[in-house]
């Protein structure tokens, strides 16, 4: 189905229920990654905006209805807010795809349908909310009580602006909690129409507020502001350190969403055709930009040749070009910074004595921010190219000879966000998802991600988690009760 670019009208602020300008009255342009150009500008925040923002998250918490009300209210709301993502498909599809670069094709059937289920999901959520009774000893009645965190500062990345922004959003929603959303600063158009669809669904004045600007002060008045109970952040390990550690100055709930550099093994006994499928979903989907990509291809050795030959052919023929296409398969990266870090790398790995299998360079098309899909062979395992995030559409591709071998491999970075394997040995499915270090392990396919499964990492890929019932707990906190009956 195809969409048409749309003309953005210059973005504001939103708080406490209004759009409102920057208090310093500044603007930041925004780009069409697909050809070079601003198509808009938005708000530049500062701290006052900032304290404007949490102030009215703050007041909306202790004074407003949200917290207090009824979960099946909230519940009601949420699902309205699902509902009006559906209904306004065509408009959110063409924001994403203009602001970031995705492919409308994949827009839809993955960003937007996606950020509609995570709302649904926790609106049936918010209804159980609730703690327990508990049996002691004395002659008391004692329970616990879930109840919400207060003010959330979500903080949330450039490559999935809709879904990422969602699935912080909906559960602290649904728990009772306020909102200040910081979305990233180069892609933050999304965030500003779930605002607008966010109040018409019935959300309350101050519960949701939307301050766009650079993390270096809009981000770092969040981490620091004492109005802020939780920091929900995504983003790269980097910055994601500094964050965890300015919040935990204040000793501040903190989850954190870090980078990702996973490794997608492919063991003797793979169906071939499901497997290289698998293999270049993980690393091409959304131009590489994915956090839980598969950048990292471990093969046995005896189909190590036959599966460079076939990725060699199939890699050269995945559509790349204007994401408003609805053939196109890869479209542009996000930014001219993203694009050339990923040939430095590639740079890097030619300089390392990796061989360029396909790719390899960039795609100049309407002066966009395009790279070819590229595979890499013939580099070590202590390869910088292997070991560190590149975030872009380039696969490393590597032989093993035992199951041992391969895991060891797979758990060798830093990262531990995702792993994946190809097998038809059960036995073996359970064996290595278990040996795996990673927060989720798909096996015979990639990126099988549902709001009912939680993901998140482990090792410098950070840690709590999104989704499921787990991330809705992280936005309360227990309260014990126990009244004296005698």
């Amino acid at each position: 189905m195809s969409v048409n670019r749309p003309t953005i009208e210059p973005g504001r602020l939103f708080i406490d229920g209004e759009w409102r300008e920057a208090e310093a009255k500044g603007r930041r342009d925004i780009t069409d990654p697909s050809t070079g150009k601003v198509i808009t500008t938005v708000a530049e925040a500062d701290a006052s905006d900032v304290d404007a923002a949490v102030t009215a998250a703050r007041r909306a918490f202790d004074e407003g209805p949200w917290s207090r009300t009824p979960g099946r209210e909230r519940a009601r709301i949420l699902h309205r807010v699902a509902d009006l993502i559906r209904k306004r498909e065509d408009e959110l599809v063409a924001v994403e795809s203009l602001d970031v670069g995705k492919p409308v094709s994949l827009a839809r059937a993955v960003d937007v349908a996606t950020a509609a289920e995570e709302y649904e999901y926790y609106s049936a959520m918010a209804q159980s909310v609730d703690g327990s009774t508990r049996q002691i000893p004395i002659p008391s009645h004692a329970y616990t009580r879930r109840e919400p965190l207060g003010v959330v500062a979500a903080i949330t990345p450039f490559n999935f602006p809709l879904i990422l922004s969602s699935s912080k959003l909906a559960p602290a929603l649904a728990a009772g909690n306020t909102v200040v959303h910081k979305p990233a600063e180069e892609t933050p158009l999304s965030a500003l129409l779930m605002a607008e669809i966010l109040a018409e669904a019935g959300v309350p004045d101050g519960v949701l507020n939307v301050v766009t600007g650079g993390g270096a002060v809009v981000g770092e008045a969040l981490l620091r502001h004492p109005g802020v109970d939780k920091i929900a952040f995504t983003g790269s390990t980097k910055i994601g350190r500094h964050a965890a550690a300015t919040a935990g100055e204040a000793l501040k709930s903190v989850t954190m969403e870090l980078g990702g550099n996973a490794a997608n093994i492919v063991f003797e006994d793979a169906d071939l055709e499901k497997a290289i499928g698998a293999v270049i979903k993980g690393f091409v989907f959304n131009s590489g930009q994915f956090c839980m990509g598969g950048p990292r291809l471990l093969v046995h050795r005896s189909l190590h040749d036959t599966v460079l030959g076939i990725l060699e052919g199939a890699v050269a023929g995945v559509p790349v070009g204007d994401p408003f296409d609805p053939a196109i398969v890869v479209g542009p990266m996000a930014g001219l910074r993203h694009l050339e870090k990923v040939e430095e790398y590639v740079g890097l790995a030619k300089a390392e004595g990796g061989r360029i299998v396909v790719g390899g360079e960039r795609l100049d098309l309407d002066g966009g921010y395009y790279y070819r899909p590229t595979v890499i062979a013939g580099l070590g395992n202590d390869s910088r190219v292997v070991q560190e995030e590149i975030f872009g559409p380039v696969l490393t591709v590597q032989p093993f000879d035992t199951e041992d071998e391969a895991v060891a491999m797979a758990n060798s970075t830093p990262y531990g966000l995702a792993s994946g394997f190809q097998t038809q040995d059960l036995a073996r499915a359970h064996r290595v998802a278990a040996r795996l270090q990673a927060g989720i392990v798909w096996v015979n396919d990639w990126a099988m991600l549902d709001p009912a499964i939680p993901f998140g990492g482990v090792k410098q890929s950070g840690f709590g988690r999104e989704y499921g019932p787990e991330a809705l707990e992280s936005y309360t906190r227990v309260k014990s009760v126990v009244i004296n009956l005698s």
